[in-house]
């Protein structure tokens, strides 16, 4: 079986992070997010795309959202280089979709499909250890030790508001995305609700099935 080259969609608290891991070390591909590649190519010469700023860099310190054709083009610049991968946090709307089919072909489009108030429930119920970074859930992944779980705190964007904010954006942008992959007929819908370990058996034979 060849690298597949795979884009895994969900919102925030759909388990992407954890499956992107477990794929990234079984099929041996590089895990690509928007975030990582953002900061590994910030230097990179964007001046042929006639812009206000010429590297991505200089958007990020202004504190400015990097437009379409940055992002783009740094994406294609991560692609490139990778044989297979799995692509996480692109395409956010339909203007990226149209450069990604330019960009490469995938093989599988997955998506973890979690419902609004169990997203809920894992985003509130995230707390993180001010002392090491380390973060952990009150119900799911408590910590062992009684000194650690009393330090722990709530992020500011863990609260129930910011959740429910977080997630009504999530849907706004990319809810076309879906809607796209959906109607081309290329969408693996896998359950997202299920334990981790189930939904990665899912998550695999999607891959291997499609790849």
């Amino acid at each position: 079986m060849a690298q597949p080259r795979i884009l895994i969609l969900g919102a925030p608290g759909a388990g992407k992070g954890t499956q992107s891991a477990k794929i990234t070390e079984h099929f041996d591909i590089e895990h690509i997010t928007t975030g990582d590649a953002l900061r590994s190519n910030k230097q990179m010469d964007i001046s042929h795309l006639g812009l206000e700023y010429d590297t991505p860099a200089e958007y990020m310190d202004q504190g400015e959202l990097v437009p379409d054709e940055v992002v783009n083009a740094i994406v294609d610049e991560a692609l490139s280089s990778a044989d297979g991968f799995i692509l996480d946090g692109y395409p956010r709307n339909l203007e990226q979709v149209e450069a990604l089919e330019e960009m490469t072909n995938l093989d599988v489009v997955l998506a973890l499909d979690v419902g609004e108030e169990e997203l809920v429930h894992r985003l509130t119920g995230r707390r993180m250890d001010p002392e090491t970074g380390d973060i952990y859930h009150v119900e799911y992944n408590p910590p062992e030790d009684p000194e650690v779980e009393e330090r722990l705190e709530q992020r500011e964007d863990d609260t129930e508001e910011t959740v429910r904010e977080r997630l009504r954006v999530y849907q706004e942008n990319t809810a076309s995305v879906l809607e796209y992959y959906e109607d081309e007929g290329s969408l693996e819908r896998v359950d997202g609700e299920q334990a981790p370990g189930e939904v990665w058996e899912d998550v695999k034979a999607t891959i291997e099935e499609n790849a």
